[in-house]
């Protein structure tokens, strides 16, 4: 585990122990507010230029600099993908995307400031590596190392307080195992983990055996731990603040057919719709995804199973 408490104390760690770090942002310093006095011409705001942003990051990493750009995931992905895919994508370099507000993260913002088929976008792109941590902790542990690294890295950004609390040492790759069971295993990634822990605690008081993955490396992904799930529990359950199509959902339908077998799995996701904007609490409750209603979804299913 990292040994930092906060985003701030990563970043300004990383960039004054290395020269190469560069921190960016276009006009979005939510997470990087005291940043600019400590590291001064290494840290750039380019404006409300998330485009102009990303291939000025291309050119600094060229030239052997790894730039950590920060702007709303909906701007940094969607306006500014053409960039990230050529710039930084076709060159394997090492910029870091942090994205703010992706997902439900996004709450009181409607479609066009909706980044739920992120995941989708980034992880087709050769090389770039996709990370969504499930709270603030969870994220600061997993920074060191993708930051290190020499891909590029698609980053959801979650400050949300920590809704596990014993988090496993982060490895790219590796699924964090929270629990095991024989009946449900639940996969999920990000600020959704806090309501699936909620749903895995009402099965389990129900009497199934209940697994619970934290999926937060999406790209690599851990396929042992799919295939694993896949073989040991009778129902897999996807849960994901993000589109049916290019997610979670189809990543372990892709990690079953490239090893030709198969699962009973239930997706939780959004499904050809953006979500209705309000109080993160309000959304979760409105679009079925708190803890008793991804639970109550859940024993649906595996009620119409046994009388199938």
């Amino acid at each position: 585990m990292s040994t930092f408490s906060t985003y701030q104390e990563v970043i300004k760690h990383t960039a004054l122990s290395d020269e190469k770090y560069i921190v960016m942002t276009a006009e979005n310093r939510a997470v990087v507010k005291e940043l600019p006095p400590v590291l001064g011409n290494r840290f750039i705001d380019t404006g409300i230029t998330e485009q102009t942003m990303i291939g000025m990051a291309a050119g600094l990493a060229l030239r052997g600099r790894t730039p950590i750009c920060h702007a709303l995931a909906p701007f940094l992905i969607y306006r500014a993908y053409e960039f990230v895919r050529t710039d930084v994508g076709i060159a394997h370099l090492p910029v870091k995307l942090s994205a703010w507000i992706a997902g439900f993260l996004s709450d009181g913002n409607g479609p066009t400031h909706q980044a739920i088929e992120d995941v989708a976008l980034m992880r087709t792109i050769p090389g770039m590596t996709v990370f969504c941590p499930s709270d603030h902790a969870d994220m600061v542990a997993m920074l060191p190392e993708i930051w290190a690294s020499p891909d590029p890295v698609y980053l959801r950004v979650n400050v949300r307080p920590d809704v596990y609390g014993k988090h496993t040492p982060f490895k790219t790759g590796v699924a964090e195992v929270i629990s095991e069971g024989t009946d449900v295993t639940l996969l999920t990634y990000g600020m959704l983990l806090e309501e699936t822990l909620k749903a895995a605690e009402i099965l389990k008081n129900q009497g199934l055996s209940v697994g619970l993955l934290n999926m937060r490396s999406l790209k690599p992904v851990d396929e042992k731990a799919i295939l694993k799930v896949a073989a040991t529990s009778k129902l897999l359950v996807t849960v994901e603040d993000h589109f049916l199509t290019g997610g979670l959902y189809s990543i372990v339908a892709e990690v079953l057919l490239k090893n030709r077998t198969t699962a009973n799995v239930l997706p939780i996701s959004l499904n050809e719709k953006w979500f209705k904007p309000g109080l993160l609490s309000e959304v979760l409750a409105y679009e079925g995804f708190i803890g008793p209603q991804i639970a109550e979804r859940v024993q649906q299913y595996v009620a119409a199973e046994v009388v199938g």
